[in-house]
């Protein structure tokens, strides 16, 4: 009997349905020589330092640093993950061959790997990896099954960051909390929360310390068209009001008129990232409701498998893409066929085939986030926004890229110059299917699209005349708080503000976190009371700065060194770096990260707010 392992029961139905395992038993799947069973998610876990010695049972300073000589699994303590395992380990114990079907990742991966070795498997084991849940996908999948042995880096990886990450969460945790939290607050550190938590902690203390100071604008109204001194600003007000003076009254002459042609491209496929930064900033969804929304579009068969950091295609979709545009163009919401009018016009030619949607060496495991063609039928209001983003940024591939004339005017009084550009959309192109949602309320981004497409009179050169000077007293303005949206972009390239998709890119590999677990680390920053909500504001608690300032070890809080940890476990992935040695590294600074704490002289304490008096902060606030 060939066994089939899913990593939970909806899926593990799918496949059994597929591969004719119809008739239903407690736990499992069986028919057509297959056992189809399932996880529930994680069934086992790493041990716990009083599983390895009762030493470690009791928060000790001077059992640490904990670093246990052989690392062990066991199951999750919970009668429903017992009893299940029980079912998988029988059917195991007698199975001729076993197919891994777990969520094809790192995470899957190792899920899988942890149920089959306590179940003790001896016999061989197939994997099977696909990139969408469709009929034809676990089809194919099966009838081209991979050597479990291929995946091997990809289970190293995983393991080695879940090693890593007991390695430092246990024993930095337990340090802090023995040393500066007064026996009363456990001061949670983790390998990737830590350094986020520095990155809102940081930014909010740039905006405490912000001293605005003021500056002043001139500009002047020509023709009712507004044009900016391109001095800039004038940082004391004589200064500008002397220029004030030098131009009121006096005839300004337009010096100069340029025209240029301009393209812009179709952004690119939705990665993990991508897309929850597009949810956040359009609809104020958080980044751990965007996964579990597109997880769920993955697993209704509506969209491929989203836990990718990768935004192409590999050149064998490309083939499939007329039938995806098939069935996006049969999808219909209250009635309308929402896509249709954007895909006629490309349906039976050519499609486009740009580098940047197509580029095999770009793909790793899976490729971007697209739809599979099948129609999506009942789909909630939040789940119909997240495929709509994904179906429009897909079909936007293919259409003519966007022109547009950039016109840019100089113009002069008494030799001050001025300068307005305005941009005009000549065929829009992939912007027919752009999104209309406003993205953010922020009127200095309201303001600035306006100022991106907005058309200009018709100005000849030479041309002069009366016009109104103005001159406006500004203040600086300090960086804004992070949002999810911005967090997510600044977990991926490592705490660097980095605006162009390209160099976005060339980045990821050296940012914190993987795209899939992102959510959940700034979901444990809200459980930890580190952070809170501020609207979409992400604001750091009293707690969570005074935990910052506590900690003195760059190695824990610097988001560069936790890029260079991701970057060695994608190597571990790649076959270009040696576990073993991520791990020995991990053990060694987790010694001297121990060593360093033990000696501090210091008698820092972290201040342990009483929970009834925070309740009432609270209610004060509201």
């Amino acid at each position: 009997m060939i066994v089939c392992i899913a990593e939970k029961p909806s899926v593990a139905k799918d496949i059994a349905r597929i591969i004719g395992a119809t008739s239903s038993h407690d736990g499992y799947m069986e028919g057509n020589g297959f056992q189809v069973t399932w996880t529930f998610g994680h069934l086992c876990t790493l041990k716990e330092p009083h599983d390895y010695t009762p030493m470690w049972k009791m928060w000790s300073l001077t059992s640490l640093p904990m670093i246990p000589e052989r690392f062990g699994i066991k199951l999750i303590d919970d009668q429903g993950i017992k009893k299940q395992f029980s079912i998988i380990e029988r059917l195991m114990q007698q199975a001729e061959r076993i197919v891994n079907c777990g969520d094809a990742g790192q995470e899957g991966e190792l899920i899988q790997r942890w149920v089959m070795q306590k179940a003790g498997a001896k016999c061989p084991v197939s994997r099977l990896w696909i990139s969408s849940m469709t009929d034809e996908a676990i089809r194919e999948g099966f009838q081209n099954l991979k050597d479990q042995a291929d995946y091997q880096p990809l289970y190293m990886a995983g393991l080695s960051r879940a090693i890593g990450d007991w390695l430092l969460g246990m024993n930095a945790t337990r340090l802090y909390t023995l040393k500066y939290g007064q026996n009363r607050q456990v001061l949670s550190i983790g390998r990737v929360q830590t350094p986020t938590l520095a990155l809102i902690v940081n930014r909010q203390k740039e905006i405490d310390n912000f001293k605005p100071e003021p500056y002043w604008v001139l500009a002047t109204v020509y023709r009712d068209t507004t044009f900016t001194a391109t001095k800039g600003k004038f940082t004391s007000k004589e200064e500008g009001e002397q220029a004030f003076q030098t131009i009121e009254g006096k005839p300004f002459t337009v010096t100069k008129v340029e025209k240029k042609a301009g393209k812009e491209q179709p952004p690119q496929l939705y990665d993990l990232t991508s897309l929850q930064v597009d949810c956040n900033r359009k609809f104020g969804f958080s980044a751990e409701m965007t996964l579990n929304l597109i997880q769920a579009l993955y697993e209704r068969k509506y969209t491929t498998y989203p836990r990718v950091d990768t935004q192409y295609l590999s050149d064998d979709i490309y083939p499939k893409c007329p039938q995806t545009l098939n069935g996006l163009y049969q999808t219909k919401f209250f009635g309308k066929a929402v896509y249709a009018e954007y895909i006629k016009p490309i349906g039976g030619k050519a499609l486009k085939k740009s580098k940047r949607v197509f580029d095999t060496s770009k793909v790793t495991d899976h490729h971007a986030i697209i739809p599979t063609g099948v129609i999506p039928q009942n789909l909630s209001d939040a789940e119909q926004k997240v495929f709509d983003l994904v179906a429009r940024r897909f079909i936007g591939v293919f259409l003519d890229d966007c022109k547009f004339s950039t016109t840019t005017v100089l113009g002069e009084v008494d030799g001050i110059e001025f300068k307005v550009t305005g941009k005009e959309i000549l065929e829009p192109g992939w912007r027919v299917v752009r999104e209309k949602t406003v993205e953010s309320t922020d009127s200095d981004n309201a303001e600035k699209k306006d100022d991106e497409e907005r058309t200009l009179p018709t100005f000849v050169k030479g041309e002069s005349g009366d016009h109104i000077p103005t001159l406006t007293e500004k203040m600086t303005t300090p960086p804004p708080y992070y949002n999810e949206a911005s967090l997510l972009r600044a977990m991926e390239t490592a705490g660097k503000f980095v605006e162009d998709e390209t160099l976005r890119a060339a980045m990821k590999e050296n940012g914190i976190g993987r795209p899939s677990s992102r959510a959940s680390i700034i979901e444990t920053l809200f459980k930890r009371r580190y952070i809170r909500r501020e609207r979409k504001r992400l604001v750091a608690t009293p707690t969570g700065i005074e935990l910052i300032d506590l900690i003195r070890e760059d190695l824990l809080k610097s988001c560069e060194l936790t890029g260079i940890w991701e970057k060695k476990l994608r190597d571990i992935e790649s076959k270009k770096y040696d576990a073993q040695q991520f791990i020995n590294e991990l053990k060694q600074q987790v010694t001297t990260i121990v060593h360093d704490v033990m000696v501090d002289p210091t008698n820092r304490r972290i201040t342990v707010m009483p929970a009834e008096e925070e309740k009432k902060k609270k209610k004060s606030k509201k």
